[in-house]
This record gives C-alpha cells, structure tokens and sequence, in this order.
C-alpha cells in the first residue's frame, strides 16, 4: 500500500471518528458514566461525546439526598439532561447535567396523562405548611387547606407523613404547579355509597348508623354516604328538649328507617321506634293500687295528668284530687308539681291509667251542724233553721 492510500484511510478513520462524536445541546438526554465521586456532586463522562459533565447532588433525585452514595455509584451510568454548558477549561467538566430534572420531566407526563383520564393518584405527605399540605408525587404537590377534607379542620399537623389519595385540580409543568385535592375523593366516594344506600335501603328496616351532627330540631345521622334525619320528637318516648341532651356526634345509634325520598336525597328516620315503648309491661310496673311518684305535666277542666313513668301519663280526675269539693284543678295544682298517685286502674291496650291524689291523703271530718233555734214572743213553738228555710222554699214552690 502506497503513503498516499495509508494517509487517505487515516484521514477516513478520522472523519468517521468525528462523526461517531456525539454533538452536546442544550436540553439534551444523554448517558453519563460517573467517573468519581465528591461530597456535593458526581463527575461523569457523557457517553459517545468525548465529554465530561458535573451532576450537582440536588440534581441527582428527586427526593432530598444527605449522602451521594445512597443513590449511585463509580461506573453507573445514569440518563441525564443537559442544563447548560460550564466552559472548556472548567476544572469539574464541560456541562451541567442532571438526573433529577429528566426525572420529573417523565413525572409531569404521567401526571399529565393521569389528569385527562381523571384518575386517582396516591401520594405521601411531606409537610405541613400555612395554606394547606405539600405531597409527593415525584415533583412537589399542593393542597390548600380547603380542597383536604369535606368538612372543616383546624390542625393539620396530624397529616404530615400520612399516604393520601388525590384527584389532580391544576397542573402547570413550565411553573412546576400542581395542585391537589383530597376532598374531591372523598365527595366522590360518598356520592357512590350515597347512591348505593339510597337503591338498598328500605322503609321499615332497622339500620346502624353514626350521629353526624346535631341540630336543635333533631340528629343526622350517617348511613353510609348519606345522612338521614331523626328528629327530635323520635329520639326517645320520654320528651326531649334538646338533642344534644341525649346524644353526641360519633355515638352509634339504631334507627328505624321511616320513610325514603330518593329525588330529594332526603331519609326520614326514629331511634324511639327501635326502643321498647314505655307502656311495655305497664300492669306490671303500675298494678293496681301501686303507688307511684309523678309529675303534673297538664292540666285540663276535669283533671290532671300526671307522667309517672318517661312517655307514661295517667289522669286523675277532678273527683281524685282531693277530699274537699274542687271547681277547677287549678285550684290545688300546678303544672311541674311533683305529687304521689295510687293506681286505681289500668288499661295497657288503650294506653290509660286513672289515678287518685286524694286515696293517700286523710279524708278530714267533717265538723256537725249545730241547729239554732228562735223564740218568737208571740208563740212559744220553737223552730229550727232548716224549718224556716223549708217553708220559704214551700212558699216560692205555691
């Protein structure tokens, strides 16, 4: 082989050598073989460019790094993105490359696809800041404090460390915005169980639920995804004057389901009517000739009714209040007095009891009537004072 055709194949080989050399851009994804290690970063030689590069520490995850050999190694060679260009005679390589910047690149666009499907997605919390939660979801996440819950919280601390499902609200990759929502999960999960509670439930049956909340006028009470309403007048036999007197929210209740109003979403339901009703066993608890203490609850123009047990009533007649002629009850009663009644007699199928206030009190004797006789000058005939009045009453007969 002549000089000329050895001189022509090298200079071959050197162009084909230059061309195999992989040009370095800005943006680009190149591999990197890391070459050595340091406290805050690791040197690398880019694959098929001939080049060398720097990896900062803070650029080689995604997650915060103390120590650089917990995530990689001499010889490991890492996909990485070109950031920018740090001059020829730099000591520590030509490029500044990073890992964790093409990591959340490939994040964004599976969180990107996930917000057009309207999926789901799982996250850990990292912290808790003013405003609302940070996630991680291999870049940062944000949930204000009103998108975490469906009702109101006021200490969040509680969440931090908490893994979490999130429905995706607003994405932005070029601002590096996410944010989140764990309320909308929950809103959604409860509308299904509230769709599946309202096709299964039926009036009649006795369910198991939670006091939700309590108002003045009655208790909702969680079924499941939706809440129904006991109202107050079927919370218990015996009056209640307010709800929160007898219940509090969290307690587990039975209830029994009054009636379903599936368009308006509304559920009508009774604890009372899951109780044993207060005139169960009343013959025995108030036998004939028992007495009892009570309360005088009402008063009417023929008597007094008197609770002796709680949604247990009994009247007492007029004629039962006392020993001596009466007009009205009011005269010897008041509504809130506290009195002792005997049983005179009991009636379970009509829900009646009459009772007597004047069987346990003393009948007073009577004190005699003492007749007076008048003399009259003309006659010496005594009369008495019934006779008069009988002839008066003789005269205005004629």
């Amino acid at each position: 082989m002549s000089e000329m055709e050895k001189n022509e194949m090298e200079t071959t080989s050197m162009m084909d050598a230059l061309d195999s050399v992989q040009e370095v851009k800005i943006g680009d994804v190149v591999q990197g073989e890391v070459l050595q290690l340091e406290d805050k970063q690791a040197l690398v030689g880019i694959v098929g460019a001939g080049l060398e590069g720097v990896v900062p520490l803070k650029e080689l995850s995604t997650m915060p790094v103390e120590d650089i050999n917990d995530v990689v190694s001499v010889g490991d060679v890492l996909d990485l993105v070109v950031i920018t260009a740090i001059g020829k005679d730099k000591e520590n390589g030509n490029y500044l490359l990073s890992k964790r910047r093409l990591e959340a690149k490939k994040v964004w666009e599976e969180i990107e696809e996930d917000f057009k499907n309207n999926k789901i997605i799982e996250a850990p919390v990292t912290d808790v800041v003013k405003g609302g939660l940070v996630v991680d979801v291999g870049v940062r996440g944000f949930v204000p404090a009103s998108m975490v819950e469906d009702h109101f919280v006021s200490d969040f601390s509680e969440y931090k460390g908490k893994t979490m499902t999130f429905k995706i609200i607003e994405i932005e990759p070029s601002e590096n915005r996410l944010i989140l929502s764990h309320k909308a999960v929950v809103q959604e999960e409860k509308a299904e169980m509230k769709e599946k509670v309202l096709a299964d439930l039926e009036e009649g049956a006795v369910v198991t639920g939670k006091v939700a909340r309590l108002t003045d006028f009655g208790a909702f009470v969680d079924l499941g995804g939706i809440d129904g309403l006991v109202h107050v007048s079927e919370i218990s036999h015996a009056h209640v004057a307010k709800p929160s007197d007898v219940l509090e929210p969290g307690q587990e209740v039975e209830v029994k389901v009054l009636s379903i109003d599936p368009e308006k979403e509304r559920i009508s339901l009774s604890i009372k009517e899951t109780l044993p009703g207060p005139w169960a066993d009343i013959e025995e608890k108030a036998a004939v000739d028992t007495v009892l203490d009570g309360v005088v609850k009402r008063l009417t123009t023929f008597g007094a009714f008197v609770e002796v047990f709680p949604g247990v009533e009994g009247l007492v007649h007029i004629s039962q209040i006392s020993h001596k002629h009466i007009a009205t009850p009011h005269e010897v009663l008041t509504e809130g007095d506290e009195v002792q009644v005997k049983v005179l007699d009991v009636r379970p199928e009509e829900h009646r009891i009459a009772l007597s206030i004047k069987a346990l009190e003393e009948k007073e004797e009577e004190e005699p009537v003492v007749e007076e006789t008048y003399e009259v000058e003309e006659e010496s005939t005594g009369f008495t004072l019934g006779d008069m009045i009988g002839d008066d009453l003789d005269g205005m007969s004629e």
